[in-house]
């Protein structure tokens, strides 16, 4: 049984990439931001320590659906920024699944990551509740601006955190996504797709 993960720094592309895996690889894809957004708009949320609880069930929920998908014996890939928080869980799952992981591990020029986290968050296309942390959904008529993080703030975050340094075993591709124009994306898939050969 295989599993791909997709992690790595915020903005770096995940969602993006593991999208494309999905549809190339043909396996089901899970992402926890993707459930969050769901819980945002069905459960909302009145405070900082209430988005947190939300995040940490859509971690829950994610490993549960990816469980159940590889029991019915499914390879699955699950994409999320893989904080040391969420490692208890997914070590649970590969090892209740004897499951070979394959990580694809987002990393590349802070900087450059860290204006498109700005950019991120201040599209109109970018789900409210990613955004805000007092209250979702925002009263009516309030759509209050956040004051942006620094650029130390951001790495100081993801480093502490543990985001850059995700290895929950097997094999761990490192993608350089600082310019996704220059990814060979077929040769990455073409990788991967060995791997899981290998490890059939």
């Amino acid at each position: 049984m295989h599993c791909v993960l997709v992690g790595g720094m915020p903005a770096s592309g995940k969602s993006h990439l593991a999208r494309r895996l999905s549809k190339s690889l043909g396996l089901p894809l899970f992402s926890k931001d993707g459930i969050k957004e769901r819980l945002f708009d069905a459960v909302g949320f009145r405070s900082r320590e209430e988005k947190v609880a939300l995040g940490v069930g859509a971690m829950e929920i994610l490993y549960y659906a990816a469980d159940q998908v590889m029991a019915a014996g499914s390879p699955v890939i699950l994409e999320n920024n893989f904080e040391s928080a969420s490692f208890p869980g997914l070590k649970a799952l590969l090892e209740r699944r004897r499951c070979q992981p394959i990580t694809l591990l987002l990393t590349g020029d802070p900087a450059v990551i860290y204006r498109r986290f700005l950019e991120r968050d201040q599209s109109p296309q970018r789900h409210r509740g990613h955004v805000v942390n007092t209250v979702y959904p925002e009263p009516p008529g309030r759509r209050p601006l956040a004051a942006p993080i620094t650029l130390e703030q951001f790495v100081a975050g993801f480093q502490a955190r543990g985001m850059g340094d995700f290895d929950p075993g097997g094999p761990r591709i490192m993608v350089d996504v600082t310019d996704f124009e220059t990814l060979d994306y077929e040769g990455l898939v073409e990788q991967v797709r060995v791997l899981m050969r290998e490890k059939a």
